[in-house]
């Protein structure tokens, strides 16, 4: 089986514009901290982040933060929590999509993510849990006179007002938007790709949606979510009548061309990123 390169060509565009949506939804998150960014370096600094999610599962989000600190001058912490921000409207969205899917393919999806969906939800809790706890630890140092109390004092408070950039944001109505174009384009990349598998050619946008919330999940379980991807897009299209080795041959197609265009983008970002802020 031959895929169409034509297709292919297609959904890494898509996947492309997607990352430079990310990157320039950033610089809203940022202004309120009284950072102006430059584009090229908001998108070198999100490609980066995406290679390094390919090694360490979640290391993109601290290196990503560590480079627009690097070459915009911006403290890591107060960068980071925008990151986190960032992190908790996808969290929505994808919840929203999930809700949205459900009304097409309920118990289909249901059946799929019965036992799939309770660790990311376990892990939402832990999250949530820790992030309570550090709360109360930094209420608990906020008197403190210690000098290492005092210096994570000062990283807990940028951290936050990192964090709290999302409610001071002036364009909202432009964040909002460039937050359903990123989604947008994600399910449009998903949409694309089915037309290189002759089996899947036909599926409607019902379980196209449903393979893309069975790949988001498989997404966070390993890091770049090699193996697990093309696993989970077949598991969930065998519901739809779709024979595991053409499921299976849509999810490599899809990762394989996706993780590479990260891959050289993400690398040629580490080589331009410092020739292009030579000054800095």
């Amino acid at each position: 089986m031959q895929a169409d390169p034509k297709w292919i060509l297609l959904s890494i565009t898509l996947g492309v514009i997607s990352h430079l949506a990310r990157a320039y939804r950033w610089k809203f998150l940022l202004a309120p901290l009284g950072y102006s960014v430059k584009l090229s370096n908001s998108f070198m600094a999100v490609m980066i982040g995406y290679l390094a999610n390919l090694g360490i599962p979640r290391s993109g989000e601290i290196l990503r933060g560590g480079t627009i600190s690097t070459y915009e001058n911006i403290p890591f912490k107060k960068a980071f929590g925008t990151i986190i921000s960032e992190r908790v409207i996808d969290l929505l969205m994808l919840l929203l999509i999930i809700a949205i899917t459900l009304l097409f393919q309920s118990e289909l999806l249901l059946s799929y993510l019965q036992e799939k969906i309770a660790s990311p939800f376990i892990s939402l809790a832990i999250l949530i849990g820790l992030l309570i706890c550090g709360i109360i630890f930094l209420r608990a140092i906020k008197t403190s006179t210690n000098p290492i109390l005092i210096k994570l004092r000062n990283f807990g408070d940028g951290l936050l007002e990192g964090v709290k950039s999302i409610s001071k944001i002036k364009q909202r109505k432009a964040f909002i938007f460039y937050t359903f174009l990123i989604w947008g384009l994600y399910i449009c990349m998903f949409y694309v790709i089915k037309f290189t598998v002759p089996e899947t050619a036909s599926l409607p946008i019902g379980p196209i949606l449903a393979t893309f919330v069975a790949g988001s999940f498989a997404m966070s379980t390993t890091n770049g979510g090699i193996g697990a991807f093309p696993i989970a897009i077949a598991a969930i299209l065998l519901l739809f009548g779709i024979e595991k080795p053409a499921g299976e041959a849509l999810g490599w197609i899809l990762w394989g061309s996706q993780t590479a265009i990260n891959i050289i983008i993400g690398a040629l970002s580490f080589l331009f990123l410092p020739i292009l802020n030579r000054e800095k």
